[in-house]
């Protein structure tokens, strides 16, 4: 039986993943757990309460703006405290969980990691957003660099950044006309993440299963 563990699980997409994933779940998260991924104190006792090893791990944390602010318009709107905000969670929140993963991943586990598509540089052709795309180009980087050296000791490991689409969760409300379920979302990245060989660990991939560019 196939053993899983969902970072966010109290989250629309992270929630999702522990109703499609088969076998065992084990979901961590703020509310449930008091997992504080700003707090490397918390990430350290939260996860060194849980033993491995983990077939998947699904790691579904981020925010797109602190509460009361939203994403900047212009470099005018950047605000320093703002920014550091962000990249607490999405880009050093990210790697402190990725840390765990050479105690708690199987030898040919696999792990996928939310990012966006916002944070492609290649795919940027509007401009804005500044803190969230710098955050998630930033956590693609990590999730590259903690793929080559899960290789050395996890031969059959596959890390990849995965782009859910837009999903209707209260982290989009407000952008989007068009949006997927996190049911199908979740079901979609999940067929990504399976299917992909360890020769593509290091990779990023949308929910159909497309190339972003980083």
């Amino acid at each position: 039986m196939k053993r899983n563990l969902i970072i966010g699980a109290s989250g629309g997409i992270g929630r999702a993943f522990c109703d499609v994933v088969d076998g065992e779940v084990i979901g961590l998260s703020r509310r449930d757990n008091g997992l504080d991924v700003t707090d490397p104190a918390s990430v350290d006792r939260v996860f060194g309460a849980i033993e491995g090893p983990f077939d998947r791990v699904i790691i579904a944390v981020g925010i797109l703006a602190p509460d009361g602010a939203a994403p900047e318009k212009s470099l005018s709107a950047i605000d320093a405290q703002t920014m550091a905000q962000v990249f607490a969670v999405n880009t050093i929140g990210v790697a402190l969980i990725l840390q765990q993963m050479p105690r708690l991943l199987a030898p040919s586990g696999r792990v996928g990691v939310l990012s966006a598509r916002v944070g492609s540089i290649g795919d940027n052709g509007l401009g804005g957003w500044h803190s969230y795309r710098a955050s998630k180009a930033a956590v693609n980087q990590i999730i590259r660099g903690t793929a080559l050296e899960l290789k050395r000791t996890h031969k059959g490991s596959v890390v990849l950044a995965l782009h859910p689409g837009t999903v209707d969760t209260p982290f989009t409300a407000g952008y989007a006309a068009k949006k997927l379920t996190p049911t199908d979302s979740a079901t979609a990245l999940l067929s990504v993440l399976d299917g992909a060989g360890a020769d593509q660990s290091g990779s990023f991939y949308d929910f159909n299963g497309a190339t972003v560019p980083w």
